[in-house]
């Protein structure tokens, strides 16, 4: 019999959910037959699976070695080179700058050296997270961007703050900010509210006035501009893939450097000074909505670094 104590990291799901994650080969058939079997006790009693995990909790396994090491693949750590800053780290999360050009997750299975490739490898680095011990959690990513655009993605290094963060920002608690160049000038902020629409084959985005697809919001406002240029300020409050570049094609003010939603003549004239994606970073974010021992998170302002592509077209247009 092998006994496995609930730590805080595997408390507040449920039975099946842990059991599937540490049985990572293992069916949901086979999972809950051996709970019917009682070959699986959860403190001792019987377990029907939907039971909620608390810190400190004990599951009995009545398997031979051979059984339950035939249901489960050792989770690695891929050793890879660290291309992102790091703009805030304490014992619960890990806030980064990611670069233009890396991928957040894997979009396709061979693809490889993504940001949580990286921020995995460099906690397991610093003994944070090993992957041999903690074998039912993973720190994870709790926002994403596109390829191309850079700026600040948080990290959640334990379950607490994973869940913490992202039911924040599913209650749009965490305000995140971006800058952008635009083509057209801008004068006054508008806040933009559509529906939304993707092309899953062409990977590409449309937006309506007409009530067809999901609701996006998007507020921008003039930091400043010239005839043909605007620098602006974007709080996106809905949070859908393209959404702001979309957004903003669609007001007639597409973003500088951007090849699927941009204007190609502008973009052109743009890579002569090494503009090659959207110019478009997630510069700052605020957080709110945690509690109890992520509470001191709350009102937390974090600022991300402007990238240097960034800032050529910046002398480009306005001369700093």
């Amino acid at each position: 019999m092998k006994q496995i104590e609930i730590s805080d990291n595997d408390s507040g799901q449920r039975l099946d959910k842990y059991l599937l994650k540490y049985f990572n080969k293992a069916t949901k058939s086979f999972i809950y037959k051996m709970l019917r079997k009682k070959r699986i006790k959860l403190n001792g009693g019987k377990a029907e699976g939907n039971e909620m995990l608390s810190d400190g909790d004990t599951i009995q396994m009545y398997l031979s070695e051979e059984t339950m090491e035939s249901f489960m693949e050792e989770k690695t750590v891929s050793d890879v080179k660290r291309t992102f800053d790091i703009v805030y780290e304490d014992e619960n999360i890990l806030v980064v700058n990611k670069p233009a050009g890396l991928l957040s997750h894997a979009e396709k299975k061979d693809d490889s050296n993504t940001l949580i490739d990286q921020i995995l490898s460099y906690l397991n680095e610093k003994g944070e997270y090993v992957p041999q011990k903690d074998s039912t959690f993973t720190p994870a990513l709790c926002n994403r961007l596109d390829r191309n655009t850079s700026g600040i993605v948080i990290a959640g290094k334990n379950s607490d703050a994973v869940r913490q963060l992202n039911a924040a920002i599913k209650d749009k608690k965490i305000q995140k900010y971006y800058k952008t160049l635009v083509c057209g000038k801008v004068t006054e902020g508008k806040r933009l509210e559509s529906f939304y629409e993707k092309d899953g084959n062409k990977n590409k985005a449309y937006v309506s006035d007409k009530n067809g697809g999901k609701k996006i919001i998007t507020v921008f406002k003039p930091l400043k501009h010239t005839d043909k240029y605007s620098l602006l300020e974007i709080e996106l409050i809905t949070g859908k893939s393209h959404q702001i570049r979309l957004h903003l094609k669609s007001e007639g003010i597409p973003i500088i450097g951007d090849i699927k939603y941009g204007n190609a003549a502008e973009n052109r004239a743009f890579e002569k000074i090494g503009v090659k994606r959207q110019l478009l970073h997630a510069y700052k974010t605020v957080i709110n909505g945690m509690n109890g021992k992520l509470e001191y998170l709350n009102g937390k302002e974090i600022f991300a670094d402007i990238p240097e592509d960034f800032k050529r077209a910046e002398k480009k247009i306005f001369g700093i």
